[in-house]
């Protein structure tokens, strides 16, 4: 028996003992490559000396300072750091401990904006179908799954959700990837439409959708009319890239590649790349000048905001991803793993698509190719494929609920940034297996 109230009320795990660079290793020695950074969290792998060094000389110095009271140091310099990166317009980060308490930050600073600015009546957040943003209760509305939202529906905050980017489901035969993107773009101009666009402060979106799609992108053109609807209705565009983010699509902000600046970005995971939980809120000028020459004070906080060992280790995360050489090779190893997966997968009878940017790749699993039917939710697929890659030692994030919440199963694979060619070899051997052991079974 264990005390730990684990995920899984019933779950048998092995225990983590040491980490070296992609491989995770249990108490009985075995190595498990790790195919998914956890939760596409472990970038640098799970030996960087580099993290572990200044994570080391920042306890020698201070752990904790609570932000009441003071700043420090590597908070100061890990924000510097993040708004010289940023998309344009962004220029201040509010350190937090995790992705949800970073959406969590971004809607109520969306709403205090808009009380500064004499607009009372914005208060509707917009999100889509299928999207998720945490698990915290602002963020869980916010997102757009239905199973992970179903059974605390009467606690939610209102929100509304339009069509995501989804064109190997969504697009319509006959339609270019380009027409589709601004049809369902346009989606977010009628529901404004529908609710008042005096009632509607944001519209929240991932770049590429993570967990509850596996490694969807927009399809071209697609942000860019969002990004004009939102102008023109006066709400804010917030886009979480918490999963998505620094670096793992091979841009160091997933939003570079669509050509476009949020006035709101969230980003977390690889922002500590495990090494300590946490995650930051990044706002425009204008948003912070307006709370500034306002009331000057955010109504928010949380304890351990910019802690010191967290922020220590970030900085020390962000200055090998800004360095100059690892995110073009997560551009060049992206496509090597998409290309090896194309090779064993692209015409696997139940894999019906094989997408994504960079070390952000989902291979979505269907009964037939041709219809693109999935699987009976009752077979639990992707549930069947966790197992099996474990027991072939591989860490991958298959999820289930793809196409509605409830049928459909994906696997979404974010390797650390270090993966190797042979790693990736290794990847793709482990996970063919995986996924033929869960079919046959």
């Amino acid at each position: 028996m264990t005390a730990v109230f684990h995920r899984t009320s019933h779950a048998k795990l092995p225990t983590a003992t040491f980490g070296d660079g992609c491989y995770i290793i249990d108490n009985t020695g075995k190595r498990y490559l790790d195919a998914c950074g956890g939760a596409a969290v472990s970038c640098l792998g799970h030996s960087n000396q580099i993290v572990r060094d200044a994570m080391h000389a920042q306890l020698d110095q201070i752990a904790y300072a609570h932000t009441g009271f003071f700043t420090s140091e590597p908070t100061e310099s890990l924000a510097d750091l993040l708004v010289m990166h940023a998309p344009d317009g962004i220029d201040h980060a509010y350190i937090v401990s995790s992705g949800s308490e970073a959406i969590e930050a971004a809607l109520k600073l969306a709403r205090q904006y808009f009380l500064e600015k004499g607009e009372s009546t914005r208060h509707r957040i917009i999100a889509r179908r299928q999207s998720y943003h945490g698990n915290t209760l602002g963020a869980l509305a916010a997102g757009g799954n239905a199973w992970r939202r179903k059974q605390f529906d009467p606690l939610l905050i209102e929100a509304s959700h339009i069509a995501p980017c989804y064109a190997y489901r969504e697009q319509d035969t006959g339609e270019t990837e380009y027409e589709y993107g601004q049809r369902v773009a346009n989606e977010l101009q009628a529901e404004i439409d529908r609710l008042g666009p005096e009632s509607v402060m944001a519209f929240v979106a991932e770049p590429v959708v993570g967990a509850t799609l596996g490694a969807v992108p927009a399809v071209d053109g697609y942000f860019k009319r969002i990004r004009d609807i939102c102008d023109a209705n006066g709400i804010l565009l917030i886009l979480d890239e918490v999963m998505c983010g620094m670096g793992r699509t091979g841009h160091l902000f997933a939003s570079e590649y669509d050509g476009i600046s949020p006035d709101i970005v969230t980003i977390a995971k690889g922002l500590g790349a495990g090494y300590q939980p946490i995650g930051a809120m990044l706002c425009s000028s204008e948003i912070f000048e307006t709370i500034a020459n306002g009331s000057g004070f955010f109504q928010h906080g949380h304890t351990y905001l910019g802690h010191p060992m967290a922020t220590a280790a970030a900085k020390a995360v962000v200055a090998q991803l800004t360095g100059g050489e690892l995110i073009p090779r997560v551009q060049v190893m992206g496509d090597l793993l998409q290309s090896r997966l194309e090779e064993r997968f692209g015409q696997h009878p139940n894999i019906g698509d094989i997408r994504g940017r960079g070390l952000f790749r989902g291979l979505e699993l269907v009964a037939d190719r041709g219809t693109k039917d999935p699987f009976d939710p009752s077979r639990a697929i992707n549930k069947k494929i966790k197992a099996a890659a474990m027991e072939n030692g591989l860490m991958c994030y298959p999820m289930g609920g793809t196409i509605d919440g409830q049928r459909g199963d994906h696997v979404l694979l974010a390797p650390p940034f270090i993966i190797t060619e042979d790693q990736i070899g290794e990847l793709v051997e482990k996970l063919d297996r995986a996924i033929a052991m869960a079919l046959a079974s």
